[in-house]
């Protein structure tokens, strides 16, 4: 579960680094909210996992 959850982070992490040092990238606002979404999807899924991870971990004895 840590794993998938991990690996969809850090691609998210990539993508939007390798974006940073392109320098400029002109493109229009339906393509910028087209990306925004394709990367919230996997960061979202990756930090949901996260946190159910965290909340069984403080309920263990």
């Amino acid at each position: 579960m840590t794993v998938a959850a991990n690996r969809r982070i850090r691609t998210v992490v990539q993508v939007l680094e390798n974006m940073c040092m392109r320098g400029s990238v002109e493109c229009d606002s339906v393509i910028l909210s087209d990306f925004a979404q394709l990367c919230v999807i996997p960061l979202r899924d990756g930090c949901d996992v996260l946190d159910v991870i965290g909340k069984r971990l403080r309920a263990a004895p």
